[in-house]
């Protein structure tokens, strides 16, 4: 039975050899005929051919449905739902999850410096209170020192040696950072907030349409530079001054240009989100101290400068004038030189450290005007809209 059952196994096995034997020489002599007769085909009509296959593929509804995808440089061999194109300055615990997520929807940096840690205390305080989240740029290379305070380990601290707001502001608030937040609060340490709200703040410049913002100045208590940050006791808000000419410029109801309209002092400005993104990019990297920039803000301000920028003065704080970056350190003075008997005192070759920086900032100021024309002659495709 065995053998019986084998047999018909044997049987189609050999008869599979024999049409595999039979296929064999039909197949060659296909593959001959195809590559005898394909020297023949013009080259030319390979290329077309394809072409039209890459051109059917390109022009299919997904190939076209991924052209208008809008992605990070950089991100294109990624799957477009890892992407996290955006980040934020909130701290997070090494291990788990916190219990409740803080949604800070505004950001108060400043430069400090140990020396006005009183003044900056009440601020840090304050804007900690209203939901801000909190960065402190230690200009001075102090940063232990701050941790009596009970906030310290709630702010960020961020160390470089004499270096000012505006040379950390452009390292480290880049507007891809701070993308998450409506407004940044970029201010000076020697600043007086007893009688400031952030939130009310806040909750005004949204309603009057500001981009570009500073609080005002309270007159009887503050060192004030420029009348037009004065406070004004009869209104939320004011956009421009009135002056005779004397001997600055005239100021009146018809004036559409700083420093009349459309001006605010850099000692305490506030950006929205999308001003911001526009000034961070006119902050030259190598002119730190930012002279000149107040003028040019109005290009930022997301439409009419006169309109969009403005002076608080609901809500106002105190300046006091009280300058300590680059003050008298032994680090700025010229060292002693030759031996014993050759000795020159260092006071000899001692500059002033504050003379110095505004000299700089004069240089700086003029490198920036300079820069600004020749950027302006030679951007042939920008119009000036105030022009």
């Amino acid at each position: 039975m065995k053998s019986i059952d084998c047999l018909p196994l044997v049987t189609e096995r050999k008869s599979w050899s024999s049409c595999l034997c039979s296929l064999i020489p039909a197949t060659s002599l296909l593959c001959v005929i195809y590559f005898i007769g394909s020297s023949y085909v013009a080259p030319e009509n390979y290329e077309k051919a394809f072409t039209w296959g890459v051109a059917d593929i390109l022009q299919s509804p997904k190939v076209e449905n991924c052209k208008s995808q809008c992605r990070p440089p950089g991100s294109e061999p990624l799957p477009e739902g890892i992407i996290r194109s955006k980040s934020n300055l909130q701290m997070r615990p090494l291990w788990g999850f916190p219990k409740k997520e803080k949604n800070s929807t505004s950001l108060f940096a400043a430069a400090v410096g140990i020396k006005q840690k009183v003044l900056v205390h009440k601020m840090v305080k304050k804007f900690l209170s209203s939901g801000f989240v909190i960065m402190l740029f230690h200009y001075d290379g102090i940063v232990d020192e701050w941790k009596d305070f009970e906030w310290n380990d709630q702010v960020i601290h961020v160390s470089a040696y004499n270096q000012t707001k505006w040379w950390f502001a452009k390292r480290f608030l880049h507007p891809d950072i701070v993308s998450e937040y409506s407004y940044i609060f970029l201010w000076d340490e020697d600043l007086g907030v007893e009688d400031f709200h952030p939130k009310k703040y806040v909750s005004i410049v949204e309603r009057e349409g500001l981009e570009i913002s500073q609080p005002a100045l309270d007159p009887a208590k503050s060192e004030v530079h420029h009348q037009i940050t004065a406070r004004g006791r009869k209104s939320i808000v004011h956009r421009r001054i009135f002056k005779h000419s004397g001997n600055g410029t005239a100021c009146d109801g018809h004036s559409k240009a700083p420093p009349c309209t459309g001006w605010i002092e850099m000692m305490a400005p506030v950006f929205s989100r999308a001003a911001w993104r526009c000034v961070w990019y006119m902050i030259q990297n190598d002119l730190i101290h930012a002279w000149g920039l107040d003028m040019q803000l109005g290009y930022c301000a997301q439409g009419d400068r006169t309109k969009n920028i403005g002076v608080v003065d609901a809500e106002y704080i105190v300046h006091y004038n009280r300058p300590t970056l680059g003050g008298t350190d032994e680090k700025n003075h010229s060292s002693v030189e030759g031996g014993a008997g050759n000795k020159k005192s260092s006071h000899s070759h001692w500059k002033d450290p504050r003379v110095e920086v505004r000299r700089q900032s004069y240089i700086e100021l003029y490198i920036f005007k300079k820069r600004w024309e020749k950027a302006v002659r030679n951007d042939k495709c920008w119009v000036d809209p105030y022009q």
